[in-house]
């Protein structure tokens, strides 16, 4: 039997907890939503579960996770971009939350530039990871 997708973690939680407790992003605004009065020129990591699979058998979620980076400059940008990726890569074999740990960590796509059509002065990079997260 197994479990129904109401099981899911709350993975963007969990991520937006990790990418916070690192030293190399303090200063950016790291969350799920834009802050009220964002340009897309602030330091920002944004984080987004953009699909995935739950495996209720074995009691793992595989979410994709899409990182929208901004920086001041395309150089900020991209160096943001890098430190949320290490950092997340950094997690293969924690325990994340109260009930998961990370088995596994995949780049699907990433950094890649991406200008963003609604902040004009927007630096944007995109990074898609995919974990592999067992709930216990």
């Amino acid at each position: 039997m197994t479990t129904p997708p109401s099981a899911f973690p709350d993975v963007e939680k969990l991520v937006v907890d990790v990418l916070k407790a690192d030293p190399a992003l303090a200063g950016a605004t790291i969350a799920v939503h834009a802050p009220a009065g964002f340009d897309g020129t602030q330091s920002a990591v944004l984080v987004n579960r953009r699909g995935g699979a739950w495996i209720g058998d074995l009691h793992v979620d595989m979410p994709l996770i899409e990182f929208e980076v901004y920086g001041p400059s395309k150089n900020a940008a991209h160096l943001l971009a890098n430190a949320a990726r290490r950092c997340l890569l950094a997690t293969i074999g924690k325990q994340i939350g109260a009930n998961n740990v990370v088995h596994d960590v995949e780049e699907q796509d990433g950094p890649r530039w991406l200008p963003d059509y609604l902040y004009r002065g927007a630096n944007r990079y995109l990074c898609v990871i995919r974990l592999s997260l067992s709930v216990f």
